[in-house]
């Protein structure tokens, strides 16, 4: 398990980054101590904490001036490739995410019969 202390820094910054990292990849509590993905996840959210900006600045929500406008928060600390890495280190051997559903549709029967699938359009 991830812990604040791992990452470094304020410790309270490294909770909320934590935090916001275990709602895009539930599965970072389960991974191993010491493995090479907690390394991996590890880097990757030192490299986020590493990009907030200075805790004064933090605060603010947004600011513009001459139509340049920038918002800090924590969520958007979380760059597309932060948060598409921290989903490919929840992945199985088989490529699936754990947690999707499991199963097959139901046999087809009178209703399909009535109503036959076809292509949308």
């Amino acid at each position: 398990m991830i812990t604040p202390m791992d990452l470094g820094g304020d410790e309270n910054i490294a909770r909320r980054v934590l935090i916001r990292a275990r709602s895009i990849a539930p599965c970072l509590d389960s991974i191993e101590n010491g493995s090479e993905r907690w390394k991996d996840a590890v880097a990757l959210l030192k490299g986020v904490i590493a990009e907030l900006p200075a805790p004064g600045s933090r605060r603010t929500r947004s600011m513009g001036r001459n139509g340049t406008t920038m918002s800090f928060e924590i969520a958007s600390a979380f760059t597309n490739d932060d948060v598409a890495s921290l989903r490919a280190l929840c992945t199985q051997p088989d490529g699936k995410l754990p947690g999707l559903p499991v199963g097959s549709f139901p046999q087809p029967g009178i209703v399909d019969r009535m109503w036959p699938e076809g292509p949308y359009t």
